[in-house]
């Protein structure tokens, strides 16, 4: 199990590091995820602000707390990383099921629409943080090679579920 929560961490750590970069690496990034929060409409447009920094933060905290040696802080990452993903998921199903478009600016400036894909790519997020909440409560030793070769995989997987956008474009039927 010590396997699944190196993979794990470093796939939700890859994650959240390009989400939260996407947010804050200059002014207008940060008022388009703010923007983006307001057309979403799932919460009161005068907690929009509040809320950003709340996400912001979290993400910030689900890094920091993987990262981190003491197993019980990756156990709190984890944690942290599955409500945030829950709730995460939770807002893009409500506006996937509406008829106008909302762009999805979890990892930057973007127009693809919030659609089914992302729904779906939250859900194996969620999923994943619970194999790593699993994984760290387990009481096992790792292989350092097995463990690194582990976290490449999971660094790799982070990085292709950031890009999901543009892989769900390329399997999209183009006629």
């Amino acid at each position: 199990m010590r396997y699944v929560e190196v993979a794990s961490g470093l796939l939700l750590v890859t994650v959240f590091a390009l989400a939260l970069a996407g947010k804050v690496r200059g002014r207008r990034a940060w008022e388009g995820f703010v923007e983006s929060l307001r057309e979403m409409a799932v919460i009161g447009r005068a907690v929009v602000p509040m809320a950003a920094v709340a996400v912001t933060a979290g993400e910030a905290a689900v890094i920091v707390l993987v990262l981190v040696p003491p197993r019980w802080a990756g156990t709190a990452g984890f944690a942290l990383a599955a409500v945030l993903l829950g709730c995460f998921t939770l807002a893009v199903g409500v506006v996937a099921r509406r008829p106008a478009p909302v762009p999805c600016r979890c990892f930057g400036p973007s127009e693809t629409p919030v659609g089914v894909a992302h729904v779906v790519r939250n859900l194996i997020l969620v999923t994943v943080s619970l194999l790593g909440l699993v994984g760290s409560l387990a009481n096992d030793s790792a292989d350092p090679v097995i463990s690194a070769a582990a976290g490449t995989l999971g660094a790799v997987l982070g990085l292709l579920l950031a890009r999901w956008d543009d892989l769900a474009a390329l399997l999209r039927p183009s006629w």
